[in-house]
């Protein structure tokens, strides 16, 4: 008896910030679903590079430099992601920055507050709108979705974070952009949902999460005992771009290992 395969072949995606941590897993396995993948990086050229020639090299799987601070830094990735497979059926916002230090509301920066906002939302307002574009332009399959689109979130956009407010509010604000996209965007066949991982064993966690009382802490907050690994947050990403969703719009997939129960 054949089983139930998670398949992409035919389409394309875009993964924002996919050269480490969430994003590389997603880039690693949308390809491993047969998908062309796209995906940008910022400094890591080296190891974005890597990560293309593993995917399978130019026909399969490009890396793209591009900075995403502004709502034309978004476009101009989309526009290169089109350039290089003709089309986009799947958008991944998956970039972002979140300080290690904590900075209490009263003493954070100005500059720390726009920069956050910056990166992690005014970017990803750039990429979801040149996405719609061209998903728009494209002729979907029969009884398909014509694309979709994944933000990624965070259990902070839930339930906010003490001393990383800035952090919080982005995350916050890409759920509420989940919900209002899907009811725009769904008669016109774009399915928008979200992922909203808890702490995951990443680059950008390493120092918190290895921290011996920090982590500790962190752990015990956590139902399942452990923290996430990449994977476990790449996979459904990948389940959300597939048919077998094609009746989910609006969600926001909890993947935080109990820690945090609100969709």
């Amino acid at each position: 008896m054949a089983g139930v395969s998670l398949v992409l072949d035919g389409k394309v995606a875009l993964i924002s910030g996919g050269s480490r941590g969430i994003g590389a897993e997603t880039v690693r396995m949308f390809s491993e679903a047969g998908a062309q993948v796209a995906f940008s990086y910022r400094r890591a050229r080296e190891q974005a590079e890597a990560m293309a020639a593993e995917c399978g090299g130019p026909k399969r799987c490009v890396a793209l430099r591009q900075e995403l601070s502004t709502p034309a830094d978004g476009h101009a990735l989309v526009a290169a992601a089109v350039a290089a497979f003709g089309r986009l059926d799947v958008l991944v916002a998956n970039h972002g920055i979140w300080e290690v230090e904590d900075v209490p509301i009263a003493r954070m920066a100005e500059e720390q507050w726009r920069r956050t906002l910056a990166v992690n939302l005014d970017s990803v307002f750039g990429l979801v709108q040149a996405a719609v574009a061209q998903m728009d332009k494209q002729k979907p399959a029969d009884g398909q979705a014509r694309g979709h689109i994944v933000l990624i979130s965070s259990t902070a956009g839930q339930r906010g974070e003490a001393n990383h407010a800035d952090y919080a509010v982005t995350k916050g604000a890409l759920i509420s952009l989940t919900k209002s996209l899907s009811s725009e965007l769904g008669p016109r066949g774009i399915r928008v949902n979200c992922v909203a991982p808890g702490w995951v064993a990443t680059d950008m966690s390493a120092a918190a999460v290895g921290d011996p009382e920090m982590g500790a802490k962190i752990r015990a907050g956590i139902p399942v005992g452990r923290v996430a690994s990449a994977r476990e947050i790449a996979g459904p990403v990948l389940f959300l771009c597939t048919p077998l969703a094609g009746f989910i719009s609006g969600e926001v997939l909890n993947v935080n290992g109990g820690s945090v129960l609100m969709g």
